[in-house]
């Protein structure tokens, strides 16, 4: 990679950081007013379009063969219609900054993937215990919640939260894999917009539309923040980014995220903040380094002890593959 892609790269990965982190408090303010897969479809398909359009203007050529068309939908319905539609329906009955949490546990949900997928690779005593320090943490958040765990919709957010970041998971992983040469851009597109049309699809019978339609400033600005910030300049840059750093990299960004949006719930929404908060996301932050740490080991190992035609195959978030 050139100095300069280096630099926009790690630049791409800081505005992640930050504006993913916001994004929760966007969604929050956003589903209070709205309808959560209506919110999140319009957001992801308006974003889509600007992004295809962008990417179409940027270059002509553009692959839109049967296995592309494919290939995106596959990770736009992983990506998008789970691993956003779910936390944004999730955010209607838990806290932002809890979601944040949560989902910042994708960087484990990763690992545990490549680790299922290669046969070459076993997990060590670094991996198993940083599990332990993040799933530890989530039980910290349960504690310093627990008079909501009586509450069905809030183990339903918790649930659909844990599923979505499992997901995003899966479909970061196949998207570096499964890779299409061609214009990544106007790809990123066609992933929010399939994954929009999915959302709009479960919508009717997903979502409550008491409502829906009304005037509510708050939730209309929310949803322009969404999609110029959230969606349109936020994943295009996780894109260039995955498709110019290892996405065990790329991932940290989960480290930044639950921090932003656990500061911003509690000072703009009045969200819960104690120590058992913090020590909940130390205690997750250190989880996540520790798998990572224990899984470049484990990666580290399996290179040396394998061929070369066995390397190339190996199923590993550190491989610096073209994205797309």
């Amino acid at each position: 990679m050139s100095k300069g892609k280096h630099t926009k790269a790690y630049i791409a990965l800081i505005f992640i950081c930050i504006v993913w982190g916001t994004t929760y408090l966007a969604i929050r303010v956003g589903v209070m007013h709205y309808p959560a897969f209506l919110f999140a479809g319009v957001r992801q398909v308006i974003s889509g379009l600007i992004i295809m359009s962008a990417g179409y203007l940027m270059s002509r050529h553009v692959d839109i063969s049967w296995k592309s068309l494919r290939h995106q939908a596959l990770v736009g319905f992983l990506l998008i219609t789970i691993g956003n539609g779910l936390v944004t329906w999730a955010e209607k009955y838990i806290p932002s900054g809890v979601a944040a949490l949560i989902c910042s546990l994708m960087p484990i949900c990763s690992v545990l993937f490549n680790l299922v997928a290669s046969k070459k690779e076993k997990m060590n005593a670094l991996v198993i215990t940083g599990m332990l320090f993040g799933f530890g943490g989530v039980g910290l958040i349960f504690r310093d919640n627990i008079a909501d765990l009586a509450n069905g919709s809030y183990l339903m957010g918790i649930a659909a939260t844990f599923t979505a970041t499992s997901c995003w998971a899966l479909g970061s992983i196949i998207n570096k894999k499964r890779q299409v040469q061609t214009n990544p851009i106007f790809n990123s597109g066609m992933q929010l917009l399939f994954g929009g049309i999915f959302l709009l699809t479960a919508s009717p019978v997903v979502d409550d539309y008491t409502n829906a339609f009304v005037w509510h400033a708050d939730g209309f600005w929310a949803l322009i923040y969404a999609i110029i910030f959230g969606s349109v300049l936020a994943y295009t840059a996780y894109m260039y980014a995955l498709k110019e750093l290892p996405v065990g990299l790329v991932s940290t960004y989960a480290y930044v995220n639950p921090l932003v949006a656990v500061i911003l719930g509690y000072l703009i929404l009045n969200e819960q903040l104690t120590w058992i908060t913090a020590l909940a996301f130390a205690t997750i932050m250190l989880g996540v380094y520790l798998v990572n740490l224990g899984y470049r080991r484990i990666h580290k190992k399996a290179v040396k002890d394998m061929g070369d035609n066995e390397i190339s195959a190996l199923p590993t978030p550190n491989t610096r593959k073209a994205y797309n």
